[in-house]
């Protein structure tokens, strides 16, 4: 059975929307294990505390608009919203980030607007910028994976250090994302960005403990794990395939040619592929039904500019990574790009001088 859903006025059975929420949600689990089995429980924790204030916030706002409380709150929409937020998070952000970007994105992002079917924006994305542009230096604290970790963040660490930044031994965030070495460890995106500014290449800066053999330790795995969810929601037809398609083609390509014109400047393409949240967004974020483009070509204009955007802002921007911000881009020019690309009435004739 095949799920779509098309943005307002269509009307569309409650059951389908609901089937394709929990499906969607499905499809995360692996990324999620991946994310745990790398970088320790702290986005579980996230995800939780999100979903808890995202079914609060949405309860109080239908509420107070007099609509169907239990239709509504139960479509799925708010806790799907809540599990993207928690995943984009850091791991050990402090527990009122996940609370304030959650409670944006159902209350501003969703519900303001009309609710689910008039969003114009991604609520997830739009909240984790608001958070990026609000509170950098916690949108920021990334841990090293577990294995480069030089103290022990098991549970009982993980929950004292997101609800009062140290951890019950009396750790701080910052000791936390300290190497053995003596240095604070980044993201692979923004270890590569940051030693190319400082003049040297990429080859050199894949020799970071971060990097791994491949393309980033944990990262990589994440990303093939959120890859695997999102062949499984295209094969179930639950997402159409030319927004991911033309995504990840438009990323290739990019870093394709900058890698061949520059190699020791440009990293490769399966590095840009594998990091950060490119697989994340390519199925589960761009392809919101919602707030996307509705026709294939329109989608396929909207996964080719995502693509281009967030290799120029990567490259060139001051962002190691882009893809929310090239989210709400698209978000915004998905009404124009539906204009010219949706398909004409049959019979229809441009009227002519």
């Amino acid at each position: 059975m095949a799920f779509w859903i098309a943005s307002s006025p269509h009307n569309h059975k409650q059951s389908e929307t609901s089937a394709l929420m929990r499906l969607v949600i499905y499809a995360t689990i692996p990324g999620i294990c991946a994310q745990v089995y790398f970088f320790g429980w702290g986005n579980l924790v996230h995800i939780a505390l999100a979903t808890i204030t995202a079914l609060v916030a949405e309860f109080f706002v239908l509420s107070l608009r007099d609509k169907g409380i239990k239709k509504q709150l139960f479509d799925g929409s708010a806790i799907l919203t809540a599990v993207l937020l928690g995943i984009s998070l850091p791991a050990i952000a402090p527990w009122w980030i996940s609370v304030i970007g959650s409670l944006f994105a159902i209350v501003v992002v969703k519900q303001l607007y009309g609710g689910l079917g008039h969003n114009p924006f991604n609520p997830a994305m739009a909240a984790y910028v608001m958070l990026l542009i609000s509170f950098p230096v916690q949108m920021t604290s990334w841990l090293p994976p577990l294995s480069l970790m030089q103290i022990d963040l098991n549970f009982a660490n993980t929950l004292s250090a997101i609800f009062t930044g140290y951890t019950a031994e009396g750790y701080s965030i910052e000791q936390l994302r300290m190497h053995i070495d003596g240095f604070t460890m980044a993201t692979p995106l923004d270890t590569v960005k940051t030693n190319i500014t400082l003049g040297m290449t990429v080859i050199e800066s894949m020799d970071s403990p971060v990097i791994g053999d491949n393309f980033g330790i944990g990262w990589e795995w994440m990303n093939a794990a959120f890859l695997l969810g999102g062949l499984v929601l295209m094969a179930k037809k639950a997402i159409h395939w030319a927004t991911p398609v033309s995504f990840l083609a438009s990323l290739f390509i990019c870093s394709l040619i900058a890698f061949l014109l520059s190699p020791d400047s440009s990293a490769s393409t399966m590095f840009h592929w594998f990091n950060g949240a490119c697989m994340l967004g390519a199925f589960f974020i761009l392809t919101d039904p919602v707030s996307g483009a509705t026709s294939t070509k329109g989608r396929l204009v909207i996964g080719a500019l995502a693509g281009l955007i967030v290799y120029i802002i990567r490259k060139f921007g001051g962002y190691p990574d882009a893809v929310a911000f090239a989210v709400l881009l698209c978000n915004m020019a998905a009404p124009l790009i539906d204009q010219y690309t949706r398909p004409r009435t049959y019979g229809h004739q441009l009227e002519t001088k």
